[in-house]
């Protein structure tokens, strides 16, 4: 299973069998033409390059024309390259579909997020602030940023007021809830960065990858045995307790047996 290349279609929410309201982002999803095969003994590393979306020839520049007719493709607005395991059944000029994922994925979804232009410290680094009352000109500002003598100097990287998304985030472990095969649109559980007919870049989940199917022994092997079911460390202890409340039989106290 190789990632695919799509767009942000908005947010809504469905119901589950049990009737509770799950949020979900829609994306459509492909089709995407595989442009190009990169391997380990031309380039280095193996990877899949795919193009999403038409555009017209004349806003494509000459070079990247050239690429596109090479293998076979019309112009594209977004070309990715994705690293792979496998190339099998991969071809310049094939079209990969949104069949490659099924409900129950997990995916990591790239996306740009939203731009915020330039912000200060308080809403760009979630800093607490100073009083904003009796006289205090130091609300939301930043206050000192210098050292002493020693260093004498602003350390690179300490957080200050600049310029607020607009960056590639990348949210992993999302659920795929439902495939609309027809239309490419797939719904993942939650919410996906960037903005309404974002490009976003869908792969296969790192963290969290597709569940192995649990196939019949074959001949000549032993069956699977599932361990037993573990008790509790709660039932133990009460078990133990009670054991030493009740009196043993033949002591004092102890009812007779009839």
């Amino acid at each position: 299973m190789i990632g695919l290349l799509g767009k942000k279609v908005g947010m809504t929410q469905i119901f589950d069998k049990e009737g509770n309201d799950v949020p979900v982002t829609v994306l459509e999803v492909g089709p995407c033409t595989v442009l190009q095969l990169k391997t380990e003994e031309s380039d280095g590393y193996q990877a899949v390059q795919l193009g999403f979306d038409d555009k017209k020839e004349v806003r494509t520049s000459q070079p990247e024309l050239g690429h596109f007719k090479k293998y076979q493709s019309a112009p594209k607005r977004f070309v990715r390259e994705i690293r792979t395991s496998t190339l099998e059944g991969l071809a310049p000029g094939k079209t990969v579909r949104v069949n490659n994922f099924a409900v129950g994925d997990y995916v990591d979804v790239a996306g740009t997020s939203m731009g915020r232009g330039f912000q200060g410290v308080v809403k760009r680094h979630g800093f607490k602030g100073g009083p904003s009352s009796h006289g205090s000109m130091s609300g939301r500002v930043a206050g000192s940023i210098g050292s002493n003598t020693d260093p004498g100097r602003v350390l690179k990287g300490l957080k200050m007021p600049g310029r607020m998304g607009g960056e590639q985030v990348t949210v992993q472990s999302m659920r795929v809830e439902r495939i609309d095969f027809e239309n490419h649109l797939m719904l993942v559980r939650g919410a996906v960065p960037g903005s309404e007919n974002g490009y976003v870049v869908v792969r296969e989940g790192l963290k969290r990858r597709r569940p192995r199917k649990w196939r019949l022994p074959e001949e000549g092997m032993e069956e699977l045995k599932l361990p037993e079911k573990k008790i509790s460390v709660k039932k133990v202890r009460k078990v133990q307790v009670e054991a030493k409340k009740k009196p043993a039989a033949g002591t004092a106290g102890a009812k007779p047996k009839k």
